[in-house]
C-alpha cells in the first residue's frame, strides 16, 4: 500500500526506497575519493578542497588518539562556523569517539550541565573573545582535563576580538596539539550503530537532555534528504550553498555540511547571518542555495533593497528550525518570486521529517509530506497508541532509520518517548485527506526562537538569582522578528522596586545565552498556580490568552 501523500512524491520516488546507512567517516573518504581537488569549503573568501578537508580531518583523529581521545571517549566542540568544525569534527568521529555540540549560544549553566552529563573531558575551541573566556570557565570548575585552542587567524584576518591563551598547562594550542601527531597503523573501527554524536535538546522541565545519534541515523537522515531532492538535482552542476545556519545545529549539519559533502557542492561558510554578505553571496558569487531560518527569512523579506536585487542565481529557497509565517513566505515570493517552503524535523530526526514536493497542492502553512522511509502519524493526546483520521488533532508520531535510539544516560525517559518503535514528538497537528501534515502547537513548553530551542525553567533558575524576585514564570509570547520570544512574569519581593527589561536582561547577560534573554517583563501581586499550590505556566498562557481576544 501507498503512504499518504505519496501521489505527490517527485516521479520516480517511492516511500519504501531502500535508505543507505553507513558511517560518516566513510561518507567523508568517499566524497574525497569522489571530489579530490573540488573546493568543499570557502571561508573569508578562501577554499579548502576535499582532499584537503580529509587530510586536516586525519590529523586531528590522529592528535585525539594519541592523546587517549579515542573510542567511548566524548569530545566537545565549542565552535562557531570555521572550518575548525568539519575538522575536528570528522577528526573526533575518524578517531572513534563522540562527538557533543556546546552550543555558543548558550549560557554557562546549560554548558555546564552538558559538558558534565557527556562525560567530555576535552574541549576544543578558538581564540574569538566570544568563546575561550568561557571555556576557561570550564577550566576553573573543573569540568575538563584538557582544552585545545585554534587560532582564528589561520583562515585569514576577519577582525574578530581575540583573547590572550590562559597560563595552563591544560591549556594547548591546536597547532601545537597535533604537530607531532602521527597517523596510527589502523584507524579504531567504527560502525553505523555507534553513537556519532550526543546533540542536546529538549529540557522543557528540566535540564537538556542528549539525543544519541548514531553514525547510522545521520547517514540515513542525508540519504532521505538526498533521495527527496534527486529528481530535482541539476546533471553536472557544483552547487554553491550559503552556510550562514551554525553547524553545531542538527539543521545545518544534515541539510548542509553531510548532503554538501555527498553531493560534492561548495559550502559558502559564514559565521554570522548578515544581509549585506548574503546578497553579495548570490549577486557576486551566484549562490544557488540557502537554506535559513525564519528570522533570516524575515530579515530579508524586508528588507527595502530586496526587489532591486539580483537573485537570478538563487535556484532553492528553504525554511526550518521554527514555523515559518505564511505571511513571511507569500511577501518573499511576491517580492521575488522564488517559492519559499518549509518543512518539519527535530533534533531526535537528525532533521528530516516532511518535506514539500516540487509539485503539488498548495497548502499554506503546511508543513509538508512524510518523507521517504519515515512514517508519521497522528495519536490521541489521552491516549498516544490510538491513531487518529485525518483531520483529526493529535500528537505527532514518527519512525524511522533516522530516529534517536534515546537519551543519554536517561533510559527512563526514553522509554517514556516511544511507544512501540514510534517516538513522541512532543508535536501537537494533525494530517489532511493528501497526507499533508499541519502544527497546531507544541505539547511542551518550549520556546522557539529563532530557530533555537529556548527553555523556560534555564530563564527562570537565573532571574530567581535576581535580589528583588520572588516568584517567577516564563512564558513564550509572539515576536515578528524571532516567531517567538521570551517574556517574564516576576513578583517582588516586599519593598523590592520593579526593574525595567533592558536591567533585567543586563543582569541576565553571561549567565543565558543571548537567544534567552526575556524581551519583555511584567510584574504581578500574585502568579497563577495549580491545585496544589505549583506555578502555572499553562494558567498563565491562558490568561495571555483571553487578554489577547
Amino acid at each position: 500500500m501507498s503512504k499518504p501523500g505519496e501521489q505527490f512524491y517527485p516521479p520516480g520516488i517511492r516511500w519504501d526506497v531502500p535508505i543507505p546507512r553507513g558511517t560518516l567517516v566513510d561518507l567523508l573518504a568517499q566524497a574525497a575519493k569522489d571530489y579530490g581537488s573540488r573546493p568543499a569549503l570557502e571561508f573569508r573568501d578562501r577554499q579548502i578542497t576535499y582532499t584537503k578537508l580529509e587530510a586536516m580531518a586525519e590529523t586531528a583523529a590522529a592528535a585525539l588518539l594519541a592523546a587517549g581521545y579515542g573510542r567511548d571517549c566524548s569530545v566537545a566542540l565549542f565552535l562557531g562556523n570555521t572550518p575548525d568544525h568539519p575538522v575536528n569534527f570528522f577528526g573526533a568521529l575518524k578517531a572513534g569517539a563522540r562527538v557533543v555540540h556546546l552550543s555558543p549560544l548558550d549560557g554557562e549553566r546549560a554548558l555546564s550541565h552538558k559538558l558534565t552529563d557527556s562525560g567530555a573531558r576535552v574541549l576544543i575551541t578558538t581564540n574569538s573573545a566570544a568563546l575561550l573566556p568561557m571555556a576557561q570557565k570550564f577550566l576553573e570548575k573543573g569540568l575538563l582535563d584538557r582544552l585545545i585552542v585554534c587560532a582564528d587567524a589561520a583562515w585569514g584576518e576577519s577582525g574578530t576580538p581575540l583573547s590572550p591563551l590562559p597560563d595552563d598547562p591544560r591549556v594547548i594550542t591546536y597547532a601545537d596539539f597535533v604537530k607531532d601527531a602521527l597517523k596510527p597503523m589502523s584507524w579504531p573501527a567504527v560502525t553505523p550503530d555507534d553513537i556519532a554524536l550526543l546533540q542536546y535538546t529538549g529540557g522543557t522541565t528540566g535540564l537538556p537532555k542528549g539525543a544519541m545519534l548514531t553514525h547510522g541515523n545521520l547517514t540515513a537522515a542525508e540519504s532521505i534528504f538526498s533521495i527527496w531532492w534527486a529528481p530535482s538535482r541539476r546533471e553536472g552542476v557544483i552547487e554553491r550553498v550559503i552556510c550562514v545556519l551554525p553547524l553545531f545545529h542538527i539543521y545545518a549539519l544534515t541539510v548542509i555540511l553531510f548532503r554538501c559533502l555527498r553531493q560534492g557542492d561548495l559550502i559558502s561558510l559564514h559565521q554570522r547571518f548578515d544581509v549585506a554578505s548574503i546578497f553579495r553571496d548570490i549577486e557576486e558569487k551566484r549562490a544557488t542555495s540557502f537554506p535559513g531560518v525564519p528570522t533570516m527569512w524575515i530579515a530579508l523579506a524586508n528588507d527595502p533593497s530586496l526587489e532591486k536585487r539580483d537573485l537570478s542565481s538563487l535556484v532553492t529557497a528553504g525554511s526550518g528550525g521554527a514555523p515559518l509565517p505564511v505571511e513571511v513566505a507569500r511577501l518573499f515570493e511576491r517580492k521575488t518570486g522564488l517559492s519559499l517552503k518549509s518543512g518539519w524535523g527535530m533534533t531526535e530526526t537528525c532533521s528530516p521529517g516532511t518535506g514539500h514536493p516540487p509539485e503539488g497542492p498548495d497548502k499554506p502553512g503546511s508543513i509538508g509530506l512524510m518523507l521517504p522511509g519515515i512514517e508519521l502519524d497522528v495519536v490521541a493526546l489521552d491516549d498516544t497508541s490510538k491513531v487518529l483520521k485525518p483531520g483529526e488533532v493529535g500528537e505527532i508520531r514518527v519512525r524511522g532509520p533516522n530516529v534517536t535510539k534515546g537519551y543519554w544516560n536517561r533510559p527512563e525517559e526514553a522509554a517514556h518517548s516511544f511507544v512501540d518503535d514510534r517516538f513522541l514528538t512532543g508535536d501537537i497537528g494533525y494530517m489532511d485527506q493528501d497526507g499533508y501534515f499541519f502544527l497546531v502547537d507544541r505539547k511542551k513548553d518550549m520556546i522557539i526562537s529563532g530557530g533555537f530551542n529556548v527553555y523556560p525553567q534555564m530563564i527562570e533558575q537565573a532571574i530567581y538569582e535576581h535580589p528583588a524576585v520572588q516568584e517567577v514564570i516564563v512564558i513564550g509570547i509572539p515576536d515578528d522578528y524571532r516567531g517567538e520570544a521570551a517574556k517574564a512574569f516576576v513578583k517582588l519581593r516586599d519593598g523590592a522596586k520593579p526593574f525595567s527589561v533592558e536591567e533585567l536582561r543586563a543582569f541576565l547577560t553571561g549567565k543565558l545565552g543571548k537567544h534567552e534573554l526575556p524581551t519583555a517583563v511584567e510584574f504581578r501581586d500574585e502568579l497563577p498556580r495549580t491545585t496544589v499550590g505549583k506555578l502555572s505556566r499553562h494558567e498563565l498562557r491562558s490568561q495571555q490568552t483571553t487578554a489577547n481576544t
